[in-house]
C-alpha cells in the first residue's frame, strides 16, 4: 500500500503506535495483571503497578508513559529497519505481489511481519523484563524469551490480522485520499 520511503515510515509509525499501546495493555492487564494484584494486594492492576512504584524495567521501577515510550523506540527502529523489508521480501518469495489478490499478499505481509517481530520484540522484553534482581543466567533469559513469544504470538497474530493492520491501512488510505485531493484542488485553482 505505501509507495515510497516516506510513506513507508508513516505506515510503520501508525501502526507501531497502535501496536506498543495494545501490547504493554496486554502485557500489563491480561498476562501479568493478576499476578500484580495478587502480590501487592490492590483490587485493580494500575494500582498495583503504582503501588509497586511503577513498572520493573531493566532493573528500576518506571512509570507507564515510559515504557510505552521505550517500547515505542525499540518497536519503530526494528519495524522500519528489520520488520517491513524483510516481510515483504519473504511474501514476495511465495506470492507475485502483481499476480496476486492484494487481499491474501497483504495477508502474507502481515503474517511474515509477526513472524519476524513477535519473536524480535520478545526477546527485547524478555531482556528488559529479567529480573536482574536474582542475578543473570542465560537460560532463564531464553525460557523467559520462549514464554514471551508463546504469551504473544496469538495476539500478535489475530490482532494484527484481524484489527490493527485493516484499521491502520483504513486511516492510512483515507488520509493518503484526502492529501491527493488536497493537491487535485491546490493544482486546479488558479493563481
Amino acid at each position: 500500500m505505501p509507495r515510497t520511503q516516506l510513506q513507508r515510515m508513516m505506515f510503520a509509525l501508525m501502526t507501531v503506535i497502535v501496536t506498543v499501546h495494545a501490547y504493554v495493555f496486554y502485557s500489563l492487564y491480561v498476562v501479568n495483571g493478576s499476578t500484580l494484584m495478587s502480590i501487592t494486594g490492590k483490587k485493580g492492576v494500575l494500582d498495583a503497578i503504582n503501588a509497586m512504584g511503577g513498572v520493573y524495567i531493566v532493573g528500576h521501577s518506571l512509570p507507564i508513559w515510559a515504557v510505552v515510550l521505550i517500547e515505542f523506540v525499540l518497536a519503530y527502529t526494528l519495524e522500519v529497519t528489520v520488520g517491513s523489508p524483510m516481510s515483504f521480501k519473504l511474501a514476495s518469495k511465495v506470492f507475485d505481489p502483481r499476480k496476486t489478490h492484494p487481499v491474501l499478499f497483504e495477508t502474507s505481509v502481515i503474517s511474515a511481519t509477526v513472524a519476524i517481530m513477535c519473536p524480535a520484540m520478545s526477546f527485547i522484553a524478555a531482556f528488559l523484563y529479567y529480573p536482574y534482581y536474582e542475578g543473570f543466567n542465560i537460560f532463564t533469559l531464553l525460557a523467559n524469551w520462549i514464554k514471551l513469544v508463546c504469551y504473544n504470538f496469538p495476539f500478535a497474530f489475530f490482532s494484527q490480522l484481524f484489527f490493527i493492520q485493516p484499521l491502520i491501512r483504513t486511516v492510512f488510505r483515507t488520509y493518503m485520499e484526502k492529501i491527493a485531493g488536497n493537491d487535485h484542488v491546490e493544482a486546479e485553482q488558479p493563481a
